[in-house]
């Protein structure tokens, strides 16, 4: 028996959109990381972008749970001397990028290499329920059915 190993010409793309408002951070992020990589396929081959294209609207309504929102921090380095900075969830997802959370937790979820900074390019992320994607006619994938705990009350 050989191992199945997809090429390019195997590859079907499809357009998913996922409705992030109140559905759990890290529960969504994974979800999302497993559609870009397409490991929810059967013909998955490790080495080919063969995941789906993610829409992800109203990403500033995302649930963070305990007390993240106010105790977690992003840190990031400016590149001079001493020049550490930090924000805390809350401060992100009420700022001007509040999309910039989903994009970061999906980012980190995938292994640190050049395929998985070109399966990034098919995540589009949006704060808002508005997107310009209408025409690629996505399909809704429902997170918060999948499991009653990808919500919080």
């Amino acid at each position: 028996m050989k191992t199945y190993s997809a090429t390019p010409a195997d590859i079907d793309k499809k357009w998913i959109i996922i409705d992030a408002e109140g559905v759990v951070l890290g529960r969504l992020a994974s979800i999302i990381a497993m559609r870009l990589r397409g490991k929810h396929k059967p013909s998955f081959t490790p080495h080919m972008d063969m995941g789906d294209n993610v829409i992800v609207i109203n990403a500033d309504k995302v649930q963070l749970t305990g007390k993240k929102r106010a105790d977690k921090r992003y840190y990031w380095h400016t590149g001079f001397p001493g020049g550490i900075k930090d924000r805390t969830y809350g401060q992100i997802l009420e700022g001007e990028h509040p999309e910039r959370v989903v994009t970061l937790a999906v980012k980190r979820m995938l292994p640190g290499n050049r395929l998985s900074r070109q399966q990034m390019t098919n995540l589009r992320v949006y704060a808002g329920s508005e997107h310009p994607h209408e025409a690629q006619s996505p399909e809704v994938v429902d997170v918060k059915s999948m499991n009653s705990k990808n919500t919080r009350s």
